[in-house]
């Protein structure tokens, strides 16, 4: 049996935050602003999981009403979503990740995003697609106040 996941997440640009993409710090002017380090493209891939799960979103499993994930590392949130994967007896066939943004450029950082990804989940980089695109200007990307990010994923039976 396979199930597929889809997730999508938006968050807004800011001064005086790091930029966390994929797990991986990218040097730029800004940072995304959110309740965690506001890896807006994990946050997205943790929706796809759970979503192939049925297993709500990440809001219901990590709230932003909690202390607890202030300032966490969404690494961890992944993580924590693998094991659900695992535990309801399935694992990673493969996982598609597109950030949407006019800057920073990420191409230099998608094999480190890969990897990084890969390595939190315990799966094969192989199996982990990172993308970036730009919105040709239009929109709250185009207009650089914020970064979005999709992703999608099939979860195959162990």
């Amino acid at each position: 049996m396979i199930r597929i996941g889809q997730g999508y997440d938006v968050h807004r640009l800011v001064e005086d935050r790091d930029l966390w993409i994929c797990g991986v710090k990218v040097p730029h002017t800004h940072g995304l602003l959110g309740h965690s380090d506001a890896d807006v493209a994990i946050h997205a891939l943790c929706d796809a999981l759970l979503g192939a799960l049925a297993l709500g979103d990440i809001g219901k499993h990590f709230p932003d009403s909690d202390p607890q994930y202030k300032g966490i590392d969404s690494k961890v949130l992944l993580a924590h979503v693998m094991r659900l994967v695992e535990e309801n007896g399935y694992r990673l066939g493969n996982c598609d990740i597109t950030i949407c943004a006019e800057a920073p450029k990420f191409r230099s950082y998608i094999d480190t995003m890969r990897h990084t990804l890969a390595d939190t989940m315990g799966v094969s980089v192989d199996t982990v697609s990172v993308k970036a695109t730009t919105t040709e200007k239009l929109g709250f990307t185009g207009r650089k106040e914020g970064i979005s990010a999709m992703a999608v994923c099939l979860l195959t039976n162990n």
